[in-house]
């Protein structure tokens, strides 16, 4: 990894103990094999010829790595060991974690759904309220001109007498 400062840190190494890289470390940290510029040391290369030594030392580099990385992992296997027993516990919980949240979600999806009918149930009705009440009111109309056209009957057939009654209701009727 290469730090903000342009240095390169070698993950794991200096996280423990006493918070300094070996000498192993440090002396491949600052092996130009693989502390370089890509462009610079390509041309150099180029324009040195030394194009044929190059592979021997990267495999000598690897090859110091490997070494590195070997007595590394020997020197830390029992907390590496306890970091994959924690990294499977992990996994335990992860799964247990998304099977209950698999469980809510389907509990969610029920109460949705039963809002979902509920709120459509409640639309209707009110609609069907909305139509009895407009039916409603045309009944209630309409029985209120039956009663007057039934009084405007009786007051036109008592004569004369009862005109202005008549008229009243004629009046009331909207005629």
């Amino acid at each position: 990894m290469e730090g903000c400062d342009g240095s390169v840190a070698v993950a794991g190494f200096g996280a423990r103990g006493s918070g300094a890289a070996p000498a192993t470390v440090r002396e491949l940290l600052q092996n130009e094999c693989y502390n370089f510029d890509v462009k610079t040391y390509t041309s150099q290369s180029i324009h040195q010829a030394v194009i044929a030594e190059q592979p021997a030392k990267l495999a000598q580099g690897i090859s110091q790595l490997d070494k590195e990385l070997h007595l590394q992992v020997v020197a830390r296997h029992e907390d590496l060991l306890a970091q994959a027993t924690g990294i499977e516990s992990l996994e335990g919980v992860l799964q247990m974690m998304q099977t209950r949240i698999g469980a809510l979600q389907g509990v969610v999806d029920r109460i949705k759904a039963k809002i979902v009918d509920s709120y459509n149930k409640i639309v209707a009705c009110s609609a069907q309220l909305a139509r009895l009440q407009v039916a409603c009111d045309l009944l209630w109309r309409i029985i209120c001109i039956l009663n007057l056209s039934k009084r405007l009957q009786g007051q036109l057939q008592g004569g004369s007498r009862e005109i202005t009654k008549a008229a009243q209701s004629l009046n009331e009727l909207g005629i």
